[in-house]
């Protein structure tokens, strides 16, 4: 899954670990912070596109699909 997102600092990174880490269900993820787009990568057969869109808004990010 490919999202784009309005993280862009290393301090957004460090946030997005605490909070990606404690989801079960995915097996990998990445934040590219030095594509335009801030992409975050996921990885997972569990989750499905909202609810990582729903969990990143609801900690303050914006965050859309990726196609």
């Amino acid at each position: 899954m490919l999202f784009k997102t309005s993280c862009s600092t290393f301090a957004d990174k460090n946030a997005l670990r605490a909070i990606l880490e404690k989801q079960q269900g995915i097996q990998e993820w990445n934040l590219d912070l030095d594509d335009c787009d801030c992409v975050l990568r996921i990885i997972s057969f569990e989750i499905n596109h909202d609810h990582i869109i729903q969990l990143m808004n609801s900690h303050g990010y914006q965050c859309c699909e990726l196609t």
